[in-house]
């Protein structure tokens, strides 16, 4: 019985034993999964919050794009406005701006402006004394089959250092012949015909040196001199006197004029109150001619003195600028979308991205790549960790049992002193003891291994 009762005494003892170490088991089991319970809720969390700073970017993204988009298009309409107030002045004011010229006898000139930009013609005399111009209208070109002779003769003394000039409007197809008589022997003159005013000034810039004028002579004694007009302008006809005597001459001009057939008119103007005014046909436009009567007609004058304007149609610069502005502005809206499609591929990047490079903005205690990387290194170091709390060598030295610990690989990284028996969140590395690692983390200090931001230290108990 004595017996008996030592083996049921021991039996009990055996089971409260094996219930203890149950529950020690059961106790670092609990332990283990509530850390990688936290660990895993953590990640959760820093995933989530990695998510929405990720789609909080994106959208920041977008936002500067579409602003990016505005201030581009508000850009290319500055631009536009701008281009067309410089094509419109330059219109207004140049190619179609006022001019005041001197015309001839005998002037049949064409007038022909484009409707799109000219809404009316205007021709004042500035010299209302000398009758005679007329303004013409027509539907279209008239023919310039009208062939008239007339001639004019000119006795002048030219001064020394000086020349004398006369205008006249040619059409194409006219001849001018002219013949001349120099009375001093010994002295020289320079005879040009010059298309307008650009080449008589080349020649007055330099005499003595042929130029872009139509006709250049060096005259003495008598002679001719025959010029075939191939284009229809105003035409100078000059003398010029390089000697330092005056030098007296006799120009016999004899020309051969085509001019416009004005028969078949819709329009005519004769000045009678000094200003004639033309509108201008849209969008066929119409042909205008001004024309002069001739020498032989006993005209008081044979030189009148105009002003030529144009009205400009402004409709068509107001079309214009809004024609061009929406034209500007499809094509740049086609561009950002053909844009936005390329790098629809590159925002999606951009958003995977985005979360790896937001904790480089934050501060350090808040580093969230540290709670994003706890869940991986927890995994590549659990094995490490088991072994070491399966290993029993924790348990001895914890229990006093005096066991040599020269086994440098479970003694602590910091110290070489004690075991290891605590491991650092949130990375989970197991290298140094409870003492060091306590110190390590109120330090501020990182993980030896990885250099993560400790957060917390847990201590290993083992039973």
């Amino acid at each position: 019985m004595p017996r008996m009762a030592e083996a049921g005494q021991s039996s009990v003892s055996s089971f409260a034993a094996a219930a203890s170490s149950s529950s020690s088991s059961s106790h670092v089991r609990e332990e283990e999964e509530s850390i990688h319970g936290d660990n895993q809720h953590q990640f959760r969390e820093a995933d989530t919050d990695h998510t929405h700073i990720g789609f909080f970017r994106g959208n920041l993204f977008v936002s500067d794009d579409v602003s990016a988009i505005r201030d581009d298009t508000w850009s290319c309409i500055i631009v536009v406005l701008t281009f067309w107030f410089f094509v419109s002045m330059t219109l207004i004011l140049g190619v179609y701006g006022p001019v005041s010229v001197m015309i001839g006898p005998n002037t049949s000139a064409l007038i022909r402006t484009n409707p799109f930009f000219v809404q009316s013609i205007k021709v004042q005399e500035l010299d209302s004394n000398h009758p005679g111009l007329m303004l013409y209208g027509f539907y279209k070109t008239p023919p310039l089959n009208v062939v008239k002779s007339w001639s004019k003769s000119y006795s002048l003394t030219v001064p020394a250092d000086s020349h004398k000039e006369w205008i006249y409007y040619f059409n194409e197809g006219s001849q001018i012949n002219i013949s001349f008589s120099v009375y001093s022997p010994s002295a020289s003159l320079f005879l040009v015909i010059a298309q307008g005013s650009e080449g008589l000034s080349q020649w007055l810039e330099d005499p003595t040196y042929p130029n872009s004028t139509s006709s250049w002579n060096v005259i003495q004694g008598s002679g001719i001199i025959q010029q075939k007009i191939r284009k229809s302008s105003s035409y100078y006809v000059a003398v010029g006197n390089l000697n330092s005597v005056e030098v007296e001459v006799q120009l016999n001009l004899s020309i051969n004029a085509f001019l416009y057939n004005t028969t078949e008119a819709y329009y005519k103007c004769t000045f009678t109150n000094g200003m004639c005014r033309l509108r201008t046909l849209f969008p066929n436009g119409n042909a205008v001619i001004l024309s002069s009567p001739g020498p032989e007609e006993e005209s008081p004058s044979s030189e009148w003195y105009i002003k030529m304007s144009y009205g400009p149609r402004w409709a068509t610069y107001v079309v214009g600028i809004a024609v061009m502005t929406v034209l500007m502005l499809v094509i740049f809206n086609f561009l950002n979308k053909f844009r936005c499609m390329r790098e629809e591929g590159t925002g999606v990047q951009y958003g995977e991205v985005e979360p790896e490079r937001a904790p480089l903005l934050s501060s350090k205690d808040d580093d969230l790549s540290s709670w994003g990387s706890s869940y991986d290194s927890v995994s590549n170091d659990e094995e490490d960790l088991e072994h070491l709390l399966a290993s029993g060598s924790l348990e001895g030295k914890l229990s006093g049992d005096g066991e040599n610990v020269n086994n440098t690989q479970r003694l602590c990284a910091i110290c070489f002193d004690a075991p290891r028996d605590c491991f650092f969140l949130p990375c989970g590395h197991c290298i140094a003891c409870f003492e060091c690692g306590t110190r390590i983390v109120e330090a501020g200090g990182t993980c030896p291994v990885c250099h993560k931001n400790m957060k917390k230290v847990r201590k290993i108990f083992t039973v």
